[in-house]
This record gives C-alpha cells, structure tokens and sequence, in this order.
C-alpha cells in the first residue's frame, strides 16, 4: 500500500507543477499582453500628438497665406487707387488743352 500511496503522491505533485506552470507561463502571456497593450496606447498617444501638431502647422500655414493673400489685396487696392488718380490727372491734362 505504502507504494500505491507514494505513486498517488507522485501523480499529485506532478499534477501540481503542471497547474504551477500552467499558472505562470498564463500569467507571463498576461503580462506580455499589458506592455503590449500598453505600448500601443503609447503608440496612439504618439499618433494624436504628431497629428495635432501637423494640424497646428497647417494652421499656421493658413494663417500664413492668408496674410499673404491680406497683403496681395492691399496692394492692389492701392495700384487701382494709384491708377485711378492717373487716369483722373490724364483727363484733366487734356481737358485743360483743349
């Protein structure tokens, strides 16, 4: 009997490295899983970041243009100004010759 009760005892404790090992190689595959996961909310932490700033950029170059575009408007307001008073010199000249 004494050898039945050492085998049972055998079969237990093999059974029970088994679950031992189960348990950890279960946990590291967890743990594995958390960094991987967290690494990829990093990832899109990254990824919104770089997006806002290009946004932020585009922004600026808007804005850029649009100043621009202000600037290109003031000039040519002040040409046709500018053109407008040499048109109305050009006919006083020559209403003053005749």
């Amino acid at each position: 009997m004494s050898t039945v009760l050492i085998v049972v005892i055998v079969v237990v404790a093999l059974i029970v490295i088994a679950a031992l090992v189960a348990a950890a190689s279960r946990r590291k595959r967890e743990q594995q899983l958390g960094r991987v996961q967290n690494q990829a909310l990093h990832d899109d932490v990254g990824h919104h970041r770089e997006q806002a700033e290009n946004r932020r950029e585009q922004a600026d170059s808007a804005r850029h243009e649009a100043e621009l575009a202000e600037e290109r408007a003031r000039r040519t307001a002040a040409e046709a100004e500018l053109n407008e008073r040499q048109a109305e010199e050009r006919e006083r000249e020559l209403e003053q010759r005749d």
